[in-house]
């Protein structure tokens, strides 16, 4: 087997060598181990409660791999919690994770849209549709901005727009020599960031409870979320930024511009992806409206059922692919065994991404009992004001979300230690929310194994990894911008 010398290729044994890697365990090793003869039982951990996330930043860096990166800093965590049983204490946490009914229906969603998109490339539609949308397309420019439109039009669901975009795209993309990283950046910056803008999402219906639960308006809680969406900068910013991407006026830097390189030479997909060029002499072959017509029609589906169950994917995707069966199977695109191996196939891809985001649940869980939110909440309460209370929020909670990788579970914590802190320094609420969901926005785009994230990397063809290194100089950029905007509001609506 030939490796890679590609600077985003996994690691092989061969090429890293035993030596750098026994430093870095051993590192690991002493540093938890001194920390934990440190720390006084019975007291709070304090800083020390940062330490399993650099664990994972350096390890992930280090070593480009994602799952094993998440799993060292989990685990040290926990030696730090419990030194004389980490063990049970793992085991529990991850019944615990495994048991918890956002992870159950994180399973079953995104298995199932693994296995739907596989339908639509087993019966030959996703081809048809990329070929068909070919013929509009004439350049990079125009593939670039029809991807990010497509994304900006699904915006019920950010795993509905990671997965549906990207596999709607990437062979057209492919066309034109753009490289999956950038599908990638530009999926995954229509989705997040999009979704917080739009009160109709999952995102919307989600925050809306939670500010209403916790008392942050005396009325329907959606009413606040309405009118805190021009606030929302990070959403409008990332948006404004994969435009300018679009159309060249932001020229590629960094990791990102190494990837566009390779592209361009002929190697879209990076080595190493979970992906392999399309082979278009075996699929099926059919007019292009009809092709067209059996890719959008289950896409519109599934889109209009999980309006229609109240903004529930799950349901909508389980009708979809029934929908999709049928419609297939009654023309005969593909028989019956064909379709449930597709779906078997597509369900067995998602298997690693649903590992990450279960074993980043397993961490976040590591880091709430570790106190690491209140922490820092609490370490620059003494030095707010109603000015800098924005953007302090803001700068904080994208560390945090950045951190944990998860861009919903850490506001349970942190919206009632947040919302009564701002009124009672009587802060704007409308620019506070929007502080704090810019900051969960921006923590699901950079963060390399949050499940938005993740499901962007896979749908488009590239190890989150690969993702993660390309896009954050973006997403940094991005945060920069957000944070300067909510610093001027500040002052002046203080």
């Amino acid at each position: 087997m030939s490796h890679s010398t590609h600077a985003f290729s996994p690691s092989y044994p061969a090429e890293r060598g035993k030596g750098k890697t026994i430093m870095l365990v051993a590192a690991i090793l002493i540093t938890v181990i001194s920390l934990t003869l440190y720390h006084e039982t019975g007291t709070e951990f304090g800083w020390i409660s940062l330490v399993p996330s650099f664990i994972v930043l350096v390890v992930a860096i280090s070593t480009h791999r994602t799952l094993e990166a998440l799993a060292i800093g989990a685990l040290s965590g926990l030696i730090i919690l419990q030194p004389g049983d980490y063990i049970g204490e793992l085991a529990d946490i991850s019944l615990a994770v495994m048991m918890d009914e956002t992870i159950a229906w994180l399973i079953l969603v995104c298995g199932l849209m693994g296995g739907f998109i596989g339908m639509l490339e087993k019966s030959g539609c996703t081809l048809s549709f990329s070929h068909f949308v070919n013929r509009a397309v004439k350049t990079r420019r125009q593939a670039m901005l029809s991807t990010a439109g497509l994304g900006v039009m699904i915006f019920i669901d950010d795993y509905l727009n990671a997965l549906a975009t990207s596999a709607a795209m990437k062979r057209l993309t492919d066309r034109f020599g753009i490289s999956r990283e950038k599908l990638a950046y530009i999926v995954d910056s229509t989705a997040a960031p999009i979704c917080i803008l739009v009160p109709i999402s999952t995102w919307a219906v989600y925050f809306a409870e939670l500010l209403e639960h916790n008392s942050a308006t005396e009325g329907p809680g959606m009413a606040l979320y309405i009118q805190s969406i021009p606030f929302m900068l990070y959403g409008w910013v990332a948006m404004l930024l994969v435009l300018l991407v679009a159309v060249g006026k932001l020229p590629d830097f960094g990791p990102m511009k190494a990837a566009e390189q390779r592209a361009q030479a002929g190697q879209p997909i990076p080595d190493g992806a979970p992906d392999t060029p399309a082979n278009e002499h075996g699929s099926t072959q059919m007019s292009p409206l009809r092709g067209v017509f059996n890719f959008l029609a289950p896409m519109v589906v599934l889109i209009a059922a999980s309006a229609y169950y109240e903004i529930d994917l799950l349901k909508g995707v389980i009708l979809a692919t029934l929908f999709t069966l049928v419609l297939y199977l009654v023309q005969r695109l593909a028989t019956f065994s064909t379709l449930m191996d597709a779906i078997m196939d597509g369900f067995r891809t998602m298997m690693l991404p649903l590992a990450i985001v279960a074993v980043g649940f397993v961490l976040r869980e590591v880091n709430d009992r570790l106190g690491m939110t209140t922490f820092m909440i609490d370490s620059l309460a003494p030095y707010l004001t109603v000015a800098i209370l924005p953007a302090l929020v803001f700068l904080v909670m994208a560390v945090v979300v950045f951190a944990t990788g998860s861009s919903w579970g850490v506001f349970v914590i942190s919206i009632p230690i947040v919302v009564p802190m701002a009124q009672h320094m009587d802060a704007s609420m409308p620019l506070m929310v929007g502080a704090l969901l810019s900051a969960s926005s921006f923590g699901s785009h950079a963060c390399f194994f949050s499940d938005s994230s993740v499901l962007s990397a896979q749908g488009s063809g590239c190890l989150p990894m690969q993702h993660g290194l390309t896009q954050l100089p973006y997403a940094l950029l991005g945060a920069l911008l957000t944070a300067a905007g909510f610093l001027a509001l500040g002052f002046i609506m203080a």
